[in-house]
């Protein structure tokens, strides 16, 4: 009954064009909580749960690519929907009325605090855990808060943990696992820590400012003090990254987008190795799995309006911000930028301030949208980045931004609830691929 009812609220929510990806799983949940639990206790190779601040949609949808190029039927929660209830309405939309699920692993994405909610109900066999940031800090409160829910999921594991190395609060979830759960590690050479600041790197003058002492938190692990990693990202390139698995030295094209994505890259890799640890697919076939990767929805994904690509670009903390500025050249491109603060995106918006915008000094910023479009404007301003429009209301902002300079590519850096808002008015004027989300 759980299941009719539940299917029966995501047809009406998607032809009332509510969107609402996660609405069937909170009625199915109310009605049946032990819905989700019975329904993936009965895959052959149990579950994989990803999670962290940054990467978990497009490290999930690697993960679940790579693994079905590589053979296995797998279930994922593709919307970037990721509390319980994302899941349970993915379950919704994939069973048939039998209520069996035909796959042989879960690949899932969970928020953080969810995270631990989902392993009181369904314990994994695998558990990525990709990194602590400062991000949505009105929910999380501290960093080390949220490394602590993390730990209750690396607690929580039955089969194996692939931790980040580079990253010290990751690193140190190795300790809670259980005796019998295994523990693997990605990470980075030595010559590519810079490129990739933990939290730590980011905020160590703001600590050195007020007076800290050396061990108010945990420092970087450095060359020397190196965790063996299943898998390394050795180069990165345009559309093109080098890894080092077992010693050799591989290298793959890759259709991502943003140089941070080639590091979520080798985090999936370590993951698809140890759940393929049994059948040992060989080099080729794991980069050729690699190399097929697409852009999660809102992710470096490109919709094509008139001709020209139009870009949309998740930012929701520095590093993700910094490291997508880094990634992209601003000269050929018209940008905007749309940040709003819905409980999705996080209440508090202050980590603007550690992002370095400098980079748009050149090109300026050709709209700034969404709730907090004032507070953005000011930050440029003080980059010294020209701000050629505001507009906070999205729909209206979007139609001036595509009329600039028509036919030329266009960027947009939005955070959580831009993206669909702007996804969704994108898919009213163009083609737009459907990502479960509704209209």
């Amino acid at each position: 009954m759980a299941l009719l009812v539940g299917k029966a609220v995501r047809l009406v929510s998607r032809l009332s064009h509510h969107g609402g990806s996660a609405l069937p799983g909170k009625v199915v949940e109310r009605i049946d909580p032990g819905f989700l639990a019975r329904t993936l206790s009965g895959l052959p190779r149990g579950v994989v749960l990803v999670s962290g601040t940054n990467g978990k949609t497009t490290t999930t949808r690697m993960v679940a690519s790579m693994l079905e190029s590589l053979g296995l039927k797998v279930f994922t929660n593709p919307t970037g929907s990721n509390f319980t209830r994302g899941v349970v309405s993915a379950l919704v939309s994939t069973l048939g009325l039998s209520g069996r699920l035909h796959a042989d692993i879960a690949v899932l994405e969970l928020d953080e605090a969810y995270a631990v909610h989902f392993v009181r109900q369904v314990k994994p066999r695998y558990a990525l855990l990709l990194n602590v940031m400062r991000d949505q800090l009105d929910r999380f409160g501290e960093i080390d808060t949220t490394a602590r829910l993390l730990g209750q999921v690396a607690q929580a594991t039955t089969g194996t943990v692939v931790l980040n190395r580079e990253d010290p609060r990751i690193a140190r979830l190795a300790a809670q696992t259980p005796a019998r759960t295994g523990v693997a590690y990605f990470g980075l050479s030595d010559d590519l820590l810079s490129d990739f600041p933990t939290d730590d790197d980011m905020h160590a003058s703001d600590r050195d400012a007020h007076g800290a002492g050396a061990d108010s938190a945990p420092r970087p692990v450095r060359p020397g003090h190196r965790l063996p990693a299943e898998v390394t990202l050795e180069r990165v390139m345009d559309h093109r990254a080098a890894f080092r698995l077992d010693g050799r030295l591989l290298e793959t094209d890759l259709r991502l987008e943003g140089v941070y994505n080639l590091y979520n890259a080798a985090a999936a890799l370590a993951l698809v190795r140890v759940v393929l640890e049994d059948r040992e697919p060989d080099d080729a076939a794991l980069m050729d799995a690699l190399s097929k990767v697409t852009p999660a929805f809102g992710r470096g994904e490109v919709i094509t309006y008139q001709g020209a690509p139009v870009e949309l670009v998740l930012v929701k903390n520095p590093m993700g911000f910094r490291l997508a500025l880094s990634s992209f050249d601003p000269a050929g491109q018209d940008t905007m930028i749309a940040i709003r603060d819905e409980y999705a995106d996080g209440r508090d918006m202050s980590w603007l301030w550690d992002v370095d915008f400098t980079s748009l000094r050149d090109t300026g910023v050709a709209m700034v949208s969404g709730t907090r479009a004032y507070d953005m404007a000011l930050r440029l301003a003080y980059d010294q980045v020209p701000a050629e429009a505001i507009e906070t209301d999205l729909d209206r902002a979007l139609t001036a931004f595509l009329e600039v300079h028509p036919g030329r590519p266009k960027r947009i850096y939005c955070t959580y609830t831009s993206m669909l808002r702007l996804r969704s008015a994108l898919g009213r004027i163009t083609s737009v691929n459907d990502a479960g989300v509704g209209a």
